[in-house]
């Protein structure tokens, strides 16, 4: 491989976020039917695409018999049936204080935004905070702390602020 892949084997890479406090480089990957996934990204591995998934193919056929294979790494995370992941982004701020360093990640197909907890590269809990307001195409945190939500509709950006 040449030098400049970082990684390979990624399906449809969406949304990228480096953790506030480790640096590190995590992604949400659009899977087709099932097996969007949440990856820590690192150098020279190799993420299975397509060899192995989770997912199954529009048609609803397996698009490979295997989920794990060595030298292959697992997601840290995956959703069946698919939330169709786009965005993601590490929450900082005061507002939400006891969300510090949650991953929120937007979901096109489910129309919402979840915050995952993640400890020791574990998702701890995938918790449901905006649905039904559209598709959520990306999310963001400004520098009050605030959540900012950008939908599919022309010009829709919520803001998202403890009552």
């Amino acid at each position: 491989a040449l030098a400049t892949i970082y990684a390979s084997g990624a399906r449809n890479a969406q949304g990228l976020a480096m953790h506030p406090e480790t640096d590190d480089l995590w992604e949400v990957e659009h899977g087709p039917l099932g097996g969007d996934e949440v990856n820590l990204i690192r150098s020279g591995r190799n993420y299975g695409w397509p060899v192995i998934t989770y997912g199954r193919d529009y048609s609803g056929r397996p698009i490979s018999q295997e989920v794990e294979r060595p030298g292959m790494e697992q997601p840290i995370y995956y959703w069946t049936p698919a939330i169709a992941a786009c965005a993601c982004a590490f929450y900082r701020g005061e507002p939400f204080a006891r969300w510090q360093n949650r991953l929120l990640v937007t979901g096109l197909r489910s129309e919402e935004l979840r915050l995952l907890d993640i400890k020791e590269n574990r998702v701890l809990n995938d918790q449901l905070i905006l649905k039904g307001y559209g598709r959520v195409r990306d999310v963001a945190v400004g520098p009050d702390g605030a959540i900012y939500a950008v939908l599919n509709e022309p010009g829709t950006i919520l803001r998202l602020w403890p009552e």
